[in-house]
């Protein structure tokens, strides 16, 4: 039997609340209790991070002080509009207008970005790769230790978690956006208990994206996926509570598929998988087919890889209706060496495997014979390949160690989400704010267009999320604290 809860009243001054818990919603709590602004989070998973923690392959900067090979931000604004693709290019009026300010902001804003992170913060970031999609090396990562979302998320985190302007709430699932006379006055959430709690104040969402809700939000918007397995977990997205406040939504049928997956060979039909970091391309690593063969440039954007896998590789059989294909990512011991953390844990999985050339075959032994002349600068390669990483293998034997791990394109990230703007207010159909009411991360849309680069994800949340909570501070000092308290 079923009961209606009644949602309990709120027994402490109002908040900012932060929706979310990976980079964007950190990224805003931070900037709130800078300015001394009590800031609470709310998050439906049980531990927090969101897929911020998951990222693998670093955060983009054009320009920042790590870069060895000059970069600058038009440059990374060229790449951002190129892979962006149709939706910018096809765009008029206000939307060119405003997709243009959102890209433009993103890569002026990305060095003081990194900047944050590893001056103010103390994350090493010292580490640059040069990713798919990308003209010049400017994706950083750190040198050593963790991951680079795990560092980050983790370093926040704890920061958060010692300051007193901050509260955290897990399994807080939010149901419903409260809206009066125009304004967004709060959330209510359900506990883990199913009782229903409101609370009132100004509302950032930093919730994320809907790439693992396969057979809900991923099926209305894009059918032709179905099948695919993702890289996140089996939760919808927020954006249908925005908007039923009057948030409109942009591009919610780009839908990115990342090209490399890993078939985790203990449990090859998983519907999700952990992702085979971009950065294992971008130090030199290769994409064979099960002929031993090559067949795209490993450095074209997320979406031409992918597209080049489905014409290109056999499909697999699986069960039910998972749709896997039969791909071999292999790195040679430099691009290894150079991604030790990584490859730890990928081998520790059981997702890599150390071998040699000739236990491969003798066509994957001629395809890297091959390879290694064209890093060598002896040819140029016929799918054009010009950023080789760490590759160092020069005289391919059939003794010369490699490793090597199966991958297949999974469903990873939603470019489409709530229309904002570069000041990160929600939008309402008519484009015009929302107030009290901001967003960051992937819960957005209209910034990458129908393909994002790799390493813009943590830069969009580490951008956003600090305008969000600097203009959420503003808003809570004018219209939340008291004049006694001022």
């Amino acid at each position: 039997m079923s009961t209606c809860a009644i949602p309990q009243p709120l027994t402490h001054q109002p908040h900012v609340i932060v929706v979310g818990t990976g980079l964007a919603g950190l990224s805003a709590a931070t900037q709130l209790t800078k300015h001394n602004v009590p800031v609470i989070l709310l998050d439906r998973a049980e531990k927090p991070g969101g897929n911020s923690m998951k990222a693998s392959s670093g955060i983009n900067g054009a320009g920042t002080k790590f870069q060895s090979v000059p970069d600058t931000v038009e440059e990374f604004y060229n790449d951002t509009v190129r892979s962006a693709g149709k939706p910018y290019a096809t765009a008029e009026n206000i939307d060119r207008e405003r997709r243009d300010k959102l890209i433009e902001l993103v890569t002026k804003s990305s060095k003081d970005a990194v900047a944050w992170l590893s001056d103010d913060t103390g994350i090493d970031l010292s580490k640059v790769a040069q990713l798919g999609g990308h003209s010049k090396p400017r994706t950083h990562r750190g040198a050593k230790g963790k991951p680079p979302g795990a560092a980050i998320v983790g370093t926040l985190l704890d920061s958060l978690k010692a300051n007193p302007f901050a509260e955290m709430k897990m399994k807080a699932r939010v149901t419903k956006v409260l809206k009066e006379s125009e304004e967004v006055v709060g959330v209510e959430y359900v506990d883990a208990e199913e009782s229903t709690h409101s609370i009132r104040g100004p509302v950032i969402f930093a919730s994320g994206g809907f790439a693992g809700d396969v057979h809900g939000m991923v099926n209305k918007y894009r059918p032709d996926l179905a099948g695919i397995p993702s890289t996140n977990e089996a939760r919808e997205g927020s954006q249908p509570l925005l908007s039923e406040i009057g948030a409109r939504l942009v591009d919610m049928e780009h839908i990115q598929v990342h090209p490399t997956g890993f078939l985790d060979q203990k449990g090859p039909s998983a519907t999700v998988k952990f992702l085979a970091a971009e950065a294992l391309r971008g130090e030199g690593g290769i994409l064979l087919l099960d002929n031993g063969t090559r067949f795209v440039n490993e450095l074209e954007t997320r979406e031409f890889i992918t597209d080049a896998v489905w014409k290109s590789a056999t499909k697999l059989e699986g069960d039910g209706d998972i749709r896997q294909w039969d791909v071999m990512l292999l790195l040679d011991e430099g691009a290894a060496a150079a991604l030790d953390t990584h490859m730890q844990f990928y081998l520790w999985k059981g997702l890599l495997q150390k071998t040699t050339l000739g236990e491969i075959g003798e066509t994957a032994l001629e395809t890297v014979q091959e390879y290694a002349d064209i890093v060598a600068g002896k040819k140029a390669d016929p799918y054009g390949r010009v950023a080789f990483g760490n590759w160092m293998l020069s005289e391919p034997q059939a003794d010369s160690v490699v490793y090597v791990g199966k991958v297949t394109p999974v469903l990873h990230f939603t470019m489409g989400g709530v229309l904002f703007n570069e000041e990160a207010q929600v939008l309402d159909e008519q484009g015009q704010p929302i107030r009290g009411l901001w967003a960051a991360g992937e819960v957005t849309g209209g910034l990458h267009g129908q393909n994002r680069l790799g390493g813009s994800s943590l830069l969009e949340c580490a951008v956003f999320g600090r305008i969000a909570g600097d203009q959420a501070a503003a808003f809570w000092k004018d219209h939340y604290l008291t004049a006694g308290e001022q």
